[in-house]
């Protein structure tokens, strides 16, 4: 496989990543608050929907059947639960004695996990950025190849989880967080209620 393709599936992955988003949203207001660790927890979770959306978009590309649509309909209704049970406890959040924030996120690797595999836009998404960048090199994509342009998507997908480890670390996202920080917890909670209600409507819809 010739190496412009390799690169232009690595460029994909990295769009996909880095294009704004709830995932990216969330990111900035847990890295703000509880930084890059938090952050890099939270990413690493969401890469395991970032990487099985690309198979399917790779595998719709290449022309194979997906799995069966009853399965990411089950988890979507499961995890759609929990994030509506995230959100509302985050617009209900209030200061503790000491004046933190009492309702900041926990179990980022989870959360991270969560978002990415039920997203109802990654697929979409995924697979609108692979066309555009790999469509007129649609005859070299095979199911022998597949392995290692998801390979090069992944490196993508490093290299711009990265990149947003870095900036959600930085002292000024991080003053600007701390100086609304409530509201802020409190403005991320809605998204998520917003992202479960579309899920839970995508998978029973």
């Amino acid at each position: 496989m010739e190496a412009s393709i390799l690169l232009a599936a690595a460029m994909a992955g990295a769009i996909v990543v880095l294009t704004p988003g709830p995932a990216v949203l969330a990111l900035l207001g847990i890295g703000a608050a509880q930084g890059r660790r938090a952050g890099a927890g939270f990413l690493f979770g969401h890469l395991v929907g970032d990487t099985l959306w690309a198979a399917l978009a790779l595998t719709a590309m290449i022309g194979a059947k997906v799995i069966a649509p009853v399965v990411f309909q089950v988890l979507a209704v499961v995890c759609g639960g929990y994030l509506l049970w995230l959100g509302t406890r985050a617009v209900l959040v209030r200061r503790d004695a000491t004046g933190q924030a009492s309702g900041g996120v926990r179990r980022h690797l989870r959360l991270g996990l969560v978002f990415g595999v039920t997203n109802p836009k990654s697929y979409p998404v995924t697979l609108s950025v692979f066309t555009a960048l790999l469509a007129q090199d649609l005859g070299a994509l095979t199911a022998a190849n597949a392995p290692l342009l998801l390979a090069a998507v992944f490196l993508g997908f490093l290299l711009a989880d990265l990149i947003l480890i870095w900036l959600v670390g930085t002292p000024l996202l991080r003053r600007i967080y701390r100086s609304g920080e409530i509201w802020i917890i409190r403005a991320t909670g809605v998204m998520f209620i917003g992202f479960a209600v579309s899920t839970l409507w995508h998978a029973l819809g």
